[in-house]
């Protein structure tokens, strides 16, 4: 709660597509860290030269996560300071950032995050569908516990947010319709903010079909339509209100 405490890892998201979405502040701790965690060195690589930033760049990934939080905790209780980046969007969202965040305020260390791009608010806001209360599923598992988790999901009324690969949309959608209902509303949203930014609302019956005949590229964000609440008739809340008529048999 010491707001005077040094912190350890800066959590610094990075953009989605457009990478005029850096943050002023993302920059400055760019800059100054002792150390910047890479999901992908190459990829970050890239960022960082087009950023015209040079500082140690080291790789942090979900194949060596395990073994390398240990160390680099120790590390910082050294006094080294490290900024944790994906190779787009926020640390932490689908990757492995939470591991290494949980142990840091573990040890006792500082931890902050800094706001910035992530791709499924804007894909959210895009969609047109309710917005006031959502759930995030991330991934679906590719094969075991699949469809035990969209089972899970027939009773939720709130809007809920996926993220796919474009060789596992169609089958997403299939497998959503047949447990949803192939009228519920979804939006489609792939390569957000980028010059071919797209956003295909529609059905998942006619997204399906739209899919089957149109290239899929890029990064997928896909947002579907929680289950419609039921309305009570107007009979159904009077007997709520009142009971049973006495003249009812």
């Amino acid at each position: 709660m010491n707001e005077s405490k040094t912190v350890s890892l800066y959590l610094v998201p990075t953009p989605i597509g457009n990478l005029k979405d850096i943050t002023l502040r993302a920059l400055e701790i760019l800059k100054s860290v002792d150390v910047i965690l890479a999901e992908d060195t190459r990829t970050t690589g890239q960022l960082l030269k087009h950023l015209e930033i040079s500082n140690n760049l080291q790789s942090y990934h979900i194949f060596n996560e395990h073994k390398a939080v240990e160390k680099l905790v120790e590390r910082m209780k050294k006094g080294e300071i490290f900024a944790l980046v994906s190779d787009a969007g926020t640390p932490g969202i689908s990757d492995p950032g939470f591991l290494l965040a949980r142990e840091v305020i573990a040890a006792g260390l500082e931890l902050q995050s800094l706001p910035g791009a992530t791709a499924f608010v804007p894909a959210l806001v895009n969609s047109g569908l309710p917005n006031d209360r959502f759930v995030f599923e991330g991934f679906l598992p590719h094969k075991k516990g699949r469809k035990t988790r969209i089972d899970a999901l027939m009773e939720e009324n709130r809007t809920m947010i996926f993220y796919e690969s474009p060789h596992r949309l169609i089958k997403t959608l299939e497998q959503l319709a047949e447990a949803f209902g192939g009228d519920r509303q979804a939006c489609v949203s792939r390569e957000l903010t980028k010059i071919h930014e797209e956003n295909v609302r529609g059905s998942l019956d006619e997204l399906i079909e739209y899919y089957q005949t149109n290239i899929l590229k890029g990064e997928i964000v896909l947002t579907v339509a929680g289950k419609p609440e039921q309305k009570e008739s107007r009979e159904e809340k009077r007997m709520a209100k009142y009971g049973k008529s006495k003249n009812s048999n």
